[in-house]
């Protein structure tokens, strides 16, 4: 287990190397493969879950089989933290778009933790606000952004996180098909890649295969507005 990106983490970075120790050997690694899944919705939690490696897609199943996506998740990041706080069962499903790592922690030891050190429970606030600011956003573009908006923004927020320099702009390797990445701005498939298209013939990104460069990030960022 990569003990650097957990010590990196918001929850862990304020502990002290004793209480980090003793928190780590309570951790158990889970290993997926894409397209597996750690818990699904409507599962009842008792562990919230690191990302050491890969990626992770938090989603949600309508009756008639529509999904949609709530968030992408890369290393660093925790879910599953609701659960602590709200016993009930789980709300969405967590599923691996690539190959993936996590560290698990039962709630029972996390909250011995919080007895003895409070401010990691801010540090569990402050990552809900987090996702709530992020749920927020999201339903305010859908009532306020028109779709390419939406792709545009989508792609500028996974730059952010996943990006890396590319010899003509910035790969960002999202791992999402765009099926996937329809579902995570609330769209159809079709009006997606009407968008993509778009934005490839005026020269802002290039497609490549479950991935983007983003050739033009000015451009882009005035679209999403």
């Amino acid at each position: 287990m990569d003990i650097e990106v957990l010590r990196r983490a918001p929850l862990f970075a304020s502990l002290g190397d004793d209480v980090f120790a003793a928190l780590t050997e309570e951790l158990t690694e889970v290993d997926l493969s894409r397209g597996a899944s750690v818990f699904r919705e409507g599962d009842q939690g008792d562990q919230l879950y690191f990302i050491v490696s890969g990626k992770i897609k938090l989603g949600r199943s309508a009756p008639d089989g529509r999904e949609n996506l709530l968030a992408i998740l890369g290393p660093g990041e925790l879910f599953g933290e609701m659960a602590l706080f709200d016993p009930s069962p789980r709300n969405a499903t967590a599923t691996a778009v690539s190959e993936t790592r996590l560290a698990g922690l039962r709630h029972e030891n996390l909250r011995a933790l919080i007895e003895t050190r409070p401010e990691v429970s801010v540090q569990l606030l402050q990552a809900l606000a987090r996702r709530l600011r992020r749920t927020n956003e999201s339903l305010a573009d859908l009532v306020f952004s028109d779709v390419p908006g939406r792709v545009a923004k989508a792609l500028l927020d996974l730059a952010d996180r996943f990006g890396r320099p590319a010899t003509d702009g910035i790969l960002v390797a999202h791992e999402l098909t765009q099926e996937e990445l329809a579902q995570l701005v609330g769209a159809s498939r079709e009006t997606v890649n009407k968008a993509l298209a778009e934005f490839v013939q005026r020269g802002w990104l290039r497609l490549e295969a479950r991935a983007v460069v983003i050739l033009d990030v000015q451009r882009l960022r005035q679209r999403s507005r």
